[in-house]
C-alpha cells in the first residue's frame, strides 16, 4: 500500500447526509473479483440515469471537478452495508482524502486499510468547506498527514485529529499483511522452534 504523508487536490462536494455504500458502489456491480476497476461506478446511480445518459446537476460530471482527489460529504458517510468495495470504488476513481462530520464505523477502518485518509471535522467545518468549494473554481486543499492539518491557498487552516495507530498505519504505507510482514523474523523464529508441533497439527 502506498504510504500517506502529503496530498493537495481538488475538491468534490456529495453534499448529502447519510451517503450509504450501495449508493457509492450499486450492489450490480460487486461481481468483479479485483479490487481495481471499480471507480467508473462511483456513485453511478447519481451520475447517471437508467438508460446511461449522464446527469449533469451531480458533481462529478461538472467539469470543475474533474481530476479531483478530496471528496467533501456530510454525516454519517458510507453507512449501510459493509462492502469493502465502497473505498476501492472511492480510491480507483481518484479520491485519497475524504472529508465529512462523521463515518460509519466499518467504512472508517476499511479506508484506513485502503490507503484512504478520512477526516473528521465538525459541522461548521465542514460547511466552510461546501462554501469555499463552491466559490473557488478549481478549489483545492492542501492535506498534511504528519502535522494533522488541512490548508488552502486562501488562508484557511484547520487541524484535526486522528488515532495514532490509525495515523501510522497511512504514514508507513501498511494494511493488516503489511503490519504482520513487520514481524517477519519473530514469526519465522516461532516456526522453526515449533516446526515439529506444526508438522503434526497439519
Amino acid at each position: 500500500m502506498e504510504a500517506f504523508t502529503q496530498h493537495k487536490g481538488i475538491v468534490a462536494p456529495v453534499d448529502r447526509v447519510n451517503v450509504d455504500t450501495d449508493a457509492i458502489i450499486p450492489k450490480q456491480f460487486l461481481k468483479r473479483i479485483e479490487r481495481t476497476g471499480f471507480g467508473q461506478f462511483l456513485f453511478y446511480e447519481w451520475r447517471y440515469t437508467q438508460d446511461g445518459k449522464v446527469i449533469p446537476e451531480f458533481s462529478l460530471n461538472q467539469k470543475r471537478y474533474e481530476g479531483s482527489s478530496v471528496l467533501i460529504s456530510r454525516a454519517n458517510f458510507g453507512c449501510g452495508s459493509s462492502r469493502e468495495h465502497a473505498p476501492w470504488a472511492i480510491l480507483d476513481y481518484g479520491f485519497k482524502v475524504v472529508i465529512a462530520p462523521s463515518f460509519a464505523d466499518i467504512f472508517y477502518n476499511n479506508c484506513f486499510k485502503n490507503g484512504i485518509l478520512p477526516i473528521k471535522l465538525s459541522e461548521e467545518q465542514v460547511e466552510e468547506l461546501f462554501q469555499r468549494t463552491d466559490k473557488y473554481e478549481g478549489y483545492q486543499l492542501s492535506v498534511d498527514l504528519e502535522a494533522k492539518t488541512i490548508q488552502d491557498d486562501h488562508g484557511l487552516e484547520i487541524s484535526f485529529d486522528l488515532d495514532e495507530h490509525r495515523r501510522q498505519f497511512l504514514l508507513q504505507g501498511l494494511d493488516d499483511i503489511g503490519l504482520t510482514l513487520q514481524h517477519e523474523d519473530k514469526i519465522k523464529a516461532y516456526e522453526t522452534a515449533n516446526a515439529e508441533r506444526i508438522a503434526y497439527q497439519a
